[in-house]
């Protein structure tokens, strides 16, 4: 048998009787650590025991350290049959020891049996006078990086052991919290003549020279913190409520459209001048307009936020074998490959008549158009040079040489398409995006034309009152001015 004791927070009054007697009457006893206020009290009562401190010292991560006392613990059961393993505070609050000797007994088929003791935790809601029904997360500091803080509830942060982990605490939680955040430096709590309990500012937490292993912070739960994404949902929520706003609750996935797709569009502009600002202010736009769909969805009874991100994520891993599964991949003109591959397979496309049809007809045309070209060459369908596709737009060109001074409107239109069409096989022949492209010819337009206008306001010319030769000459001058 295996008897796994909780040591309490740190008080010997804390120590339950059934604990104590276990320790007094059990020859072999092996302790976590000697590190421990309540040792000493052990020590006083003249109960022998055995300690894994070395383990700290002979493994580099913590996981290491806890496996291997748990393995050295069966192996010690082997031995003595009957062991009592005792550890700080409740055998199953934040002892990731515990969890794996536990596991390794059932594994085993060993018999264990757990004496709770007050737990850390308790301590720390009679100091602080915390209520966690009205919510309360624990949390370990050496796993925080993969935890979600939320403001909802409070925080308790243990096993703070130091000023390099509580700098790690403090950038986590900055990353949710603003710096200013009223948190509790909390130290032996529990422990008479040594315990201290501090209110501070998030950003000093670190600042302090008395962390120890007995540290742990506490954040109160406080709803007017930094905004996060619940927030966004309650505020359109309350929008588009009875008691919100009229024209948030007439729109419907139609007229929002036109928004979306105008935000996108002002993300891009913000990248491409290199606002940082610009784009948290457009990426919210775009985010909004995610939540803004999302909560039409759900009030009309088809879908939800959740469904959203939970369809997402099942892509996003699905389509990456090579991060979430076991497969290999070694370059990126093979995820796309594989990307794609698994896309196919998602849709269940049969033909590449259909992959083509499944291009998104809202797309900019130039864009739509390399993305078709793009699939068609997949199969061999395209020009095996690029002087063979500029060919094509003399050809395209000639075409429409021929019919622009016909009446058939239509089929102007469609060989000026077919001009259009050939021009992006080139530029996708030259790696060229030609959306791109045609953008940045758009800009160098308006940029040589403000010359002509500067110019001639200048000399006191009218633009409608000048000739196109007169408005040339100017161009040409502007051209120069940019290569020089």
């Amino acid at each position: 048998m295996i008897k796994i004791i909780g040591l309490g927070p740190g008080s010997e009054e804390a120590l339950t009787l059934g604990v104590v007697k276990q320790l007094k009457n059990s020859d072999n006893v092996f302790l976590r650590t000697e590190k421990h206020p309540t040792v000493q009290f052990l020590v006083e009562e003249g109960i022998k025991f055995n300690t894994y401190d070395s383990a700290y010292e002979n493994s580099t991560t913590f996981d290491q350290v806890y496996e291997s006392i748990a393995v050295d613990l069966i192996e010690q059961h082997r031995k003595f049959n009957d062991i009592t393993y005792g550890v700080p505070g409740h055998p199953l609050v934040a002892e990731k020891s515990v969890v794996n000797l536990i596991n390794l007994c059932k594994e085993n088929d060993i018999c264990y049996e757990i004496l709770p003791a007050v737990s850390f935790i308790d301590v720390m809601m009679e100091a602080l006078e915390i209520d966690p029904v009205e919510g309360l997360k624990v949390v370990d500091a050496f796993d925080i990086g993969n935890q979600v803080l939320d403001k909802r509830s409070g925080i308790i942060i243990t096993q703070v052991y130091n000023q390099f982990i509580a700098s790690e605490v403090k950038l986590k939680l900055q990353e949710e919290f603003n710096d200013d955040t009223e948190v509790y430096f909390v130290r032996a709590a529990g422990i008479k003549g040594q315990e201290s309990i501090r209110k501070m500012p998030l950003y000093e937490i670190d600042m302090q020279e008395d962390i120890d292993y007995l540290t742990s912070i506490y954040v109160p739960k406080d709803l007017d913190n930094k905004k996060d994404f619940y927030d966004l949902m309650s505020i359109i929520d309350k929008l588009r409520s009875e008691d919100g706003c009229p024209w948030d609750r007439e729109q419907t996935h139609e007229s929002l459209k036109k928004a979306l797709i105008e935000e996108s569009y002002e993300v891009i502009d913000a990248i491409d001048k290199e606002d940082d600002a610009g784009m948290i202010e457009e990426l919210g736009d775009v985010l909004l307009q995610v939540v803004f769909h999302s909560s039409i969805a759900k009030d009309d009874g088809y879908f939800n936020m959740n469904d959203v991100i939970q369809g997402i994520c099942e892509k996003m891993i699905n389509r990456h074998p090579h991060v979430f599964g076991d497969e290999s991949i070694d370059t990126s003109v093979e995820v796309l490959e594989k990307w794609e591959d698994i896309k196919k397979k998602e849709k269940g496309f049969e033909s590449i008549t259909e992959e083509l049809n499944s291009i998104a007809k809202s797309l900019p045309a130039t864009i739509r158009a390399a993305k078709v070209q793009s699939k068609a060459k997949k199969v061999g369908f395209d020009w095996d040079r690029v002087e063979d596709a500029m060919l094509k737009v003399e050809e395209e060109l000639n075409e429409i040489k021929e019919v622009y001074n016909g009446e058939n409107r239509a089929k102007i239109v469609e060989e000026v398409g077919d001009l259009l069409f050939a021009c992006v096989n080139v530029a996708r022949f030259l790696g060229v995006e030609g959306e791109l492209a045609l953008t940045f010819t758009t800009e160098k337009f308006i940029k040589r034309f403000s010359y002509i206008e500067k110019i001639a306001s200048e000399k006191g010319q009218n633009l409608s009152d000048m000739s196109l030769e007169e408005m040339d000459i100017l161009w040409n001058e502007a051209k120069k001015d940019e290569k020089n």
